[in-house]
């Protein structure tokens, strides 16, 4: 993994794990809906921006690696792999 990537994706952990914190807070003082519901919406915003730093960072690096291995169909499958979780979503 590029050093850049995991400073970013590990700050950004950091702060999804204060905004769940937050989450446990505000729902056991039973807080107003709205405010729960934008607060979840902002930890999916968070993770799905971790998910493109990660494939951002396997495409530049292990892909490429398996292409230039000669492991082209497992660099393929494992994108597919991702595209379908994607699409669950």
């Amino acid at each position: 993994m590029k050093k850049a990537v995991k400073t970013q994706v590990g700050r950004r952990l950091k702060i999804i794990s204060g905004q769940i914190a937050g989450l446990q807070k505000k729902v056991e003082n039973e807080e107003y809906c709205i405010d729960i519901i934008t607060q979840t919406s902002a930890v999916r915003q968070a993770l799905s921006a971790i998910e493109d730093l990660m494939l951002e960072n396997h495409l530049t690096t292990h892909v490429t690696e398996q292409i230039q291995a000669g492991q082209q169909k497992k660099a393929v499958d494992e994108i597919l792999s991702v595209y379908k979780l994607s699409k669950k979503k």
